[in-house]
Parts: C-alpha cells; structure tokens; sequence
C-alpha cells in the first residue's frame, strides 16, 4: 500500500472541500480548509519525501496557474485532472504531468464513449492515462458519477468494468463520494470490492480520519489498494499527522516487496 499525496485546487487555491457539494451554478462548495500555502510549497513536500503517482485535481477553473507551479516543483512526480480531454492532455503531459485523470470526458449521455477513450490513449498512451471511476451506491451497487459527482451513469463499478477499461489506462483513481470530505469513516465495502477485482493499481479516496482508518484499508484491501487523504491530514488542517503516514505507507511497501 502506497500513499498518493494530493493537491486540490479550487479558484486557484489549495483547499479541501466536500467533493458532492459541487455545483456549476456558481454556489460555493462546502469548504473544510482554505491553504495559505501555495500548490508548489506542497509539491516541494512530496518531491522531499519521493512521493510519486499523488494527483493533482483543478475543480473548476482559474486553476491552469496553480497547477503548473506545482507540476514544475515535481515534474513527472504528480498526475493531474480536471477537464482534461483528448485535445488538451498532451500539454498537460508536456507541462511535467506524469499521467492525466480523466472521469466525465469519457463519458456521453451517461454511457462510455469509446470513441473519446480511443483518442485520449492515441494521443498520450494508455501508460499515461488514468481512469477515474469515483462512484457512488445506487440500488446496492456502485455507479461512476461525473460532472462534478452530481450526475450518475450506467457504469456500474465491478470486475468487468474494470478488466474492460483497464485494457486502456495505466491504473483507476476511485473516489467513495458518499464519504468524500466528510471524516466520517471509509467504505470498507467498496475497498473489499476493488481488492477482490484488482487488474491495474488502484488508489482509494474518501472518508480517511484516523490511522486505524488506513490499517483498516490495508487490510480490507489485502495490501492492494493505495491511498489518498485530503481533510484528515494535518497538512489540510486535520488531526492525522503527515509523517506519520508517510512513514507507514513506507513501512508497508517495504514489508509487501521483500
């Protein structure tokens, strides 16, 4: 199990906020830490500490900035989503991204455009392309959710869809936005899942609030899964300490590859 740090940027800051209260309607999110660090102050941690593969994420615009900084604190050490297309990811790949996240694009009315997929993997490769399958649970099953987590599609989150696509990304980022934001626990259940239908690296998202919280995903997840943490982490103004992390994400990465 690996940690994957992150930076989320919203009107150019750093913040952390509850990912389903996003709108296009101009309302504010639901905000649960306002930075007064810049994006490259954190990319310089997570360059000093060696921690590839974290993401960056531009929610919404008057982000492009901000991203940038940070990617040329750490270049080919942080991926990067957030609009990103067929037609822009090469610049963000070129601007020192090492992968690009990609959710709604690849999705039309709900369902997988292929034809978009394709495009994206003709244009960068599949190595540099994330898939991110952040769902939530509908009728007992989890369903990938785009446009700002608001809008639900036909993708159901199980085995096959995730053999199915894997045929053309590098690996999935996988939100759990019932708990995204919140610290109130993890969805020990969909971590399970991804580790019994595991055929590319995954990182988990959502709900982190405690370290038993991570001992608890690296057991659901038999080692498998990686993980990001936003609001918990004391870098973003909660109560988990980032070193201590750091050090046992270490720890537990050393043990699985002896």
């Amino acid at each position: 199990m690996k940690f994957r740090p992150c930076i989320d940027l919203h009107n150019g800051q750093v913040k952390q906020i509850v990912g389903g209260s996003l709108s296009d309607h101009g309302a504010e999110p639901e905000t649960n830490f306002v930075s007064t660090q810049s994006s490259a102050w954190y990319a310089q941690q997570y360059q000093t500490d060696q921690l590839t593969g974290g993401h960056i994420i531009k929610l919404g615009p008057n982000n492009d900035e901000a991203a940038k900084q940070a990617l040329a604190v750490w270049p080919s050490g942080m991926q990067i989503g957030g609009g990103i297309t067929a037609d822009n990811a090469r610049q963000w790949i070129d601007a020192g991204a090492s992968h690009v996240i990609v959710t709604s694009y690849i999705f039309n009315q709900g369902r997988i455009d292929y034809d978009r997929l394709e495009r994206l993997v003709a244009e960068i490769g599949k190595e540099r392309l994330v898939l991110d399958l952040s769902c939530r649970l509908k009728d007992d099953r989890y369903y990938v959710v785009t446009d700002r987590w608001q809008v639900f599609t036909d993708t159901v989150v199980d085995a096959q869809t995730l053999v199915d696509l894997g045929e053309y990304c590098a690996e999935f980022l996988v939100h759990a936005v019932d708990v995204e934001g919140k610290q109130q626990g993890i969805d020990e259940r969909l971590i399970a899942l991804l580790a019994q239908c595991k055929t590319k690296p995954i990182v988990y998202a959502g709900g982190v609030r405690s370290m038993q919280d991570l001992q608890t995903i690296d057991r659901a997840g038999s080692g498998k899964i990686d993980v990001t943490i936003g609001s918990a982490l004391d870098l973003f103004g909660g109560p988990i300490a980032y070193r201590d992390v750091v050090d046992y994400c270490r720890a537990k990465s050393a043990n699985e590859n002896a």
